[in-house]
């Protein structure tokens, strides 16, 4: 995939959330800490953001840097994510980050590699998993500290409020979620 294509569409997304939310270039500005003309050049597609820079976009959206990729990824009813993908993502803290479903899908999956920013907290809308392939993490989460080893699942029902951290270099987490976009409705019990 063309980096520059992939940008026109991040910017591009970026621009229909910012919109319907009815927000001006400003307010994301001051929202995110990042600056009216970086927002608009990410917009116009004469800059692409860097993940953290995303993720502080997203925020200020109130959304998730997945959502905002896949909004500006064409959903496909079949996509294969080779191993050897070359669309990653450096993160702020030095780790990898692989997207391994691509485009506006009801289910998203990431694959970290290394640690990420460890002081960053997450609270998904939905549901999400996390699985420890390789290393160990510390997840932090409703006021507890769980050490993750290999082979390790954690299982987050949504709106629960956590953060966590690679323990060892190379660490590989594999978080699979409910996109943001699917409205998850508790089922009704038995009458």
């Amino acid at each position: 995939m063309d980096e520059h294509k992939e940008s026109l569409r991040v910017g591009a997304a970026v621009r229909r959330r910012r919109r319907t939310l009815e927000l001006t270039l400003s307010a994301v500005a001051q929202r995110s800490g990042l600056s009216v003309p970086f927002l608009s050049q990410v917009e116009n597609e004469r800059a692409r953001p860097s993940r953290r820079s995303l993720e502080k976009v997203a925020d200020a959206l109130g959304t998730t840097a997945v959502e905002l990729l896949a909004a500006a990824d064409p959903a496909r009813t079949v996509d294969l994510v080779r191993a050897d993908d070359t669309s990653v993502e450096d993160d702020s803290a030095g780790g990898v980050v692989r997207s391994l479903v691509r485009g506006h899908h009801q289910m998203h999956a990431q694959e970290f590699v290394g640690d990420h920013d460890p002081g960053r907290e997450f609270q998904l809308r939905n549901d999400a998993l996390m699985h420890v392939t390789e290393g160990a993490v510390e997840v932090e989460a409703e006021g507890r500290a769980y050490r993750l080893v290999r082979g390790d699942t954690l299982y987050l029902t949504g709106g629960v409020r956590h953060r966590w951290r690679a323990t060892v270099p190379d660490a590989r987490v594999l978080v699979v979620a409910v996109a943001e976009h699917i409205e998850a409705v508790d089922e009704p019990g038995p009458k």
